[in-house]
């Protein structure tokens, strides 16, 4: 009588297979979650330019404002009162600041969006070079307005 079954050999390329396709895999899934956040925070800073300009055209000011009255992005930095030269910080999940938004003139609307020249972590610099073009300074009002 045959008895079914694997022999020891088959088991053995069976693990070696599985360990292949794991070695492969995993640093795959480990750049898939960094392509993520990447993506996401770069969403999150194009949405943040695009609600600070929106809130400045119905209110005429930052002044005094509260960061979370402006925008419902979650920020590093904590909601207080705007004021000239102000800096609210997007960041990664490990508390790293990967752009900054800084309130030059809360009146006049001027606002500068930058990066860390060299940013910690890998989602940062991430962040970084898929933002360059949000990189620079708005002007809400006032008489140089410019988009």
């Amino acid at each position: 009588m045959k008895r079914a079954g694997f022999t020891m050999i088959e088991l053995i390329f069976v693990i070696v297979i599985l360990g292949i396709l794991a070695a492969v895999a995993i640093p795959k899934l480990a750049a898939t979650r960094t392509d993520a956040s990447v993506a996401k925070l770069s969403s999150e800073a194009a949405t943040l330019v695009s609600e600070l300009g929106t809130f400045y055209t119905s209110q005429g000011t930052f002044k005094g404002k509260d960061s979370d009255d402006i925008t419902n992005i979650d920020l590093k930095t904590a909601d207080h009162d705007l004021q000239d030269n102000d800096t609210l910080d997007i960041g990664d999940d490990n508390n790293n600041t990967c752009l900054t938004v800084k309130f030059n003139n809360v009146d006049d609307g001027n606002v500068t969006v930058s990066a860390p020249a060299s940013p910690t972590g890998s989602v940062c610099k991430g962040v970084k070079e898929a933002t360059t073009n949000l990189q620079k300074t708005y002007n809400f009002g006032g008489s140089n307005v410019a988009y």
